[in-house]
This record gives structure tokens, sequence and C-alpha cells, in this order.
């Protein structure tokens, strides 16, 4: 039985099918209709939803999109919808902010504005900390509205932010914590509905036993790729096994020499230990999908997916990343460089699974650098057409460390092999990166898509090769958007 709070109702759920969204779940069982069904795949943040749950002795107030996430990932949370925000007759403040700004026309957008608004300001106001420009617009950046200008809704969360009243669920948050503290501990079931089994480990070793009978089954971590299968291709989900309640693998810390990132830690919680060890990694993040996305997908689903791509693929690559992987009791460490073996296949056996992504730190004297470079049609909340990775370090001059790895230029991300030979060993200039461009040829035959064109694709990897040179020789030299005088 999968135990939540419906804003402050217990729910109880047994007889739901497994591949059940919130979205679907608000809207069909709940008669909650507040929250749209856009885009069906998160690219519009029409349904947006925010999820509560335990963070010490306060609340964590996370924006996701409905339509991606499966109602096995509510247990022990609290869900909170646009129709929750509303008090006592009187709106929101957030609500009231939108309609005083007019921030809002054919309103089918505005409550998942609303909802990222809403959840912005909380989380300020945990962090005790001011809005700023770039907190409004990166908590916005999953949010698309079809038919204005988005300076009113801006406005709008800048007032709801500055102004940030006690509400209901400031009152309620003692007593809230006391609830979902209470019923969190029921992670670790089988549910079974007609002939289908979700599956809610809690441990690892759960999760090892369970995979290992059912390897048939589909593992979740944040599923926001999986549930296209349910929203995009109208399959059936029929064997489930949720990883998101599993603590050990939620973790990203240091040990020593490497950084371990358990497979189900969401991108959003990884992101400031990969930004303090390699900045453009953590640029790179900012960008990866959208905010939602972030607060869901993990590196274990976007490594296992095999997608040529995903943004994590290229960078991990470069930083020369293994994969602890397990089945059963046994466990095996196996270079990133080895696990993707065609489009969306990958070295895993039936019944394994990732557990940890393994990543080799830079030591403190190095003069190693990575630069991360992300070319696609708009700067946030898309899809790469192709994804660069450079790990270089010069000594006097001269490259003697390089591994090179792009994204959407092969059926997997893989790294460039035949030009990182021809960078090693030889002076860090205009004529040695021009000779491993021309390298580039061999080492990726790019197709034509939607996204962009072969010949696109191969002019583009050239110049982020040159771009980098550039970069790490000529460091007063603007060369990126997102960077000011």
């Amino acid at each position: 039985m999968i135990q939540f709070l419906l804003n402050d109702h217990l729910q109880q759920e047994a007889a739901l099918p497994p591949d059940t969204t919130v979205l679907q779940y608000l809207r069909r069982e709940a008669g909650r209709c507040g929250t749209k069904e856009g885009c069906a795949s998160g690219d519009c943040g029409a349904c947006t939803v925010v999820i509560a749950e335990p963070q010490g002795d306060a609340l964590r107030y996370t924006p996701v999109n409905a339509c991606l996430t499966f109602i096995s990932a509510l247990q022990g949370k609290q869900l909170i919808t646009v129709e929750d925000l509303k008090h006592q007759g009187q709106l929101h403040n957030v609500q009231q902010a939108m309609a005083d700004n007019h921030a809002s026309q054919c309103g089918f957008c505005t409550p998942g504005f609303v909802m990222s608004v809403f959840a912005l300001q909380k989380n300020l106001s945990a962090a005790k900390r001011g809005v700023k420009r770039e907190h409004i617009l990166q908590a916005l950046s999953g949010n698309l509205c079809r038919c204005t200008g988005y300076r009113p809704i801006v406005e709008a969360a800048f007032e709801a932010c500055e102004r940030q009243p006690v509400d209901q669920f400031d009152r309620a948050e003692k007593v809230t914590l006391q609830r979902l503290q209470a019923i969190a501990p029921s992670a670790g079931q089988t549910i079974r509905h007609h002939e289908d089994l979700n599956l809610l480990p809690s441990t690892v070793e759960e999760l090892a036993a369970a995979y290992l009978a059912n390897p048939e089954a589909k593992l979740v971590a944040g599923g926001t790729d999986l549930a296209l299968e349910i929203t995009q291709r109208h399959r059936r989900l029929t064997q489930l096994i949720t990883l998101s309640h599993i603590p050990a693998m939620k973790t990203a810390f240091i040990d020593g020499e490497q950084i371990i990132i358990g497979a189900a830690a969401t991108l959003s919680d990884c992101m400031g230990l990969l930004e303090s060890e390699f900045p453009d990694f953590g640029a790179l993040l900012e960008r990866f999908a959208s905010q939602q996305i972030r607060n869901q997908g993990t590196f274990g689903g976007n490594i296992a997916n095999a997608s040529p791509i995903g943004d994590g693929g290229p960078v991990l690559l470069a930083l020369g990343a293994s994969l602890r992987l397990r089945r059963g009791s046994q466990q095996r460490t196996l270079p990133l460089a080895q696990f993707y073996q065609g489009y969306k296949q990958t070295a895993l056996q039936a019944g394994e699974f990732i557990e940890q992504i393994l990543i080799p730190r830079v030591e403190a004297d190095s003069t190693r650098t990575l630069k991360v470079y992300k070319v696609s049609k708009r700067l946030d909340d898309d899809i790469s057409a192709v994804c660069g990775a450079f790990h270089i370090e010069v000594n006097h001059g001269v490259v003697t460390h390089a591994f090179i790895a792009y994204g959407g230029m092969a059926a997997v991300a893989k790294r460039a092999e035949h030009c990182e030979k021809l960078l090693i060993g030889q002076p860090w200039q205009a004529a040695t990166v021009e000779r491993a461009c021309q390298a580039l040829t061999h080492d990726y035959q790019p197709i034509s898509d939607f996204r962009a064109s072969q010949e696109y694709r191969m002019q583009v990897a050239k110049n982020l090769l040159r771009r980098c040179l550039i970069e790490t020789t000529s460091t007063d030299t603007l060369m990126r958007v997102t960077q000011y005088v």
C-alpha cells in the first residue's frame, strides 16, 4: 500500500496499477483537474506539482512534473497541488501576485507557474536568503507560456518571493513532519494489482534480491525517460521496481580520491558537489533539461538509458568514470567506456543494475581542466544537438592528457580516440588542434535528424575543440553567452 499525504489528507492506495502517473492519479482518481497535461513529456511544466518531504527537522519542497512521476514516488511524502494553496477563502500570495501582475492569459499554464514559484518561495525562505533574478529564471526555466511574454510572470515571482507571509503550510509544518515520519518506514514492500507488480525496496540488498527474482521488471529511479513509454507510446509497464526509497543509493559524497554518486541520487542533489570539483560540469547541469526534471532525474538512469544524446555520458567519459554494478550479492566495477555497447545497449546482465558512479578527482596540483559545451536550439530546457567534454592537461605547453568525448555524434556517447592520440605529446596550439579536428571524422559518423544535419554536427564538434583551445589559452576572451563583463 502506498501511503502519502494529499495536502493534509492521508491517502492509502493499494488498487492502482504500478505505472499510474501522479497526473493520472490527480485527474482520474482524486478529481483534481487544476494540474494540466500540456506536452506529457516534461517539456512544458503545465503539470508541475510540489512534493514535500522531511529533511532534518524541516520540509523540503520540490517541484516535479506530474506527468513523468509514478505514484510510487509519493510514498511517505506530501503532495501539494494548486488547489491546496487557497486557504480560508483567500488566494495564496503567489496566486494573488500572478493576478495582480496580469501574469496569465489563457490560464492553461498558470497552475504550473504558480507551483514553481510556490516551491521557490518556500526554499528561499528555508535558506533564509533573498530572491535574485537568476533564482527566478532558473525556477521557471521548465515552465512554458505560449500566450504572452514572461515579464509579468517574472514580476509576479519577484513580488511573491519578496513577501513571504506565514501560510498554512508553515503553520502545519511540525504536524506534517510527524505524520510523514510515521508513514515513511512502510517502504520495502510488494504491491500487487491483479497481475501487475510494484516493488518498493528500502535497501540495496532488497533491491538486488527483487531484481534477481524479477529480471523483466523495469527499474524506476526518477522515471523521467521511462514514463514516456506510457505518455508518448501508450504502453503498459506492468512490473516496476522503485529505487527512490533506498537511502544508500541517493547519496553523493567524496571518498578519498574519488567522487561516489548513488545511482538514484537526483541531478539536483549532485549539482553542488560536482560544481565544486568541476565548475563546467555544474554549469552543464544547470542546462540539463529543466529544474523539474533535475529534481527527479538521476545519473544512474541517464547512464543506463544509453541514449546518444544524454548529457551525462560525454562528461563522465571525459572524466574517466567507472560504474559499480551489482547482481544479487556479486559486485563488479566497469569503466564507463566499456558499458555502452550500441544504441540503447549496455553491458548489464539480466538482474544486474548500476549501484554507484565513481568519478576520479583531480589532484590539487594538477593542471588538468574540464571544459564542457552543450549546443542546443534553446539555452534552457532543451536536448543537445552536440555535447562535447574535454578533459585536458597541458604541461610546459605540451598536451600530457586528453580525454575527449561527444554526445549526439554516434549511436552512443563515446570517446574521440583518434583525436586524442593526435593531441597527446604535441604542443597545445592551433596547428595541433587542426590536425586533431580532422581526426574526428575517423571517430564519428553522425546522422542527420530533426535536431541537426550530419554536416552541422561534425562542424560543431570541430569548433568545440577549437573553442577549448581558445578558452584555455586566452582566458580574457568571452566565448559563452552566459558570460558577462
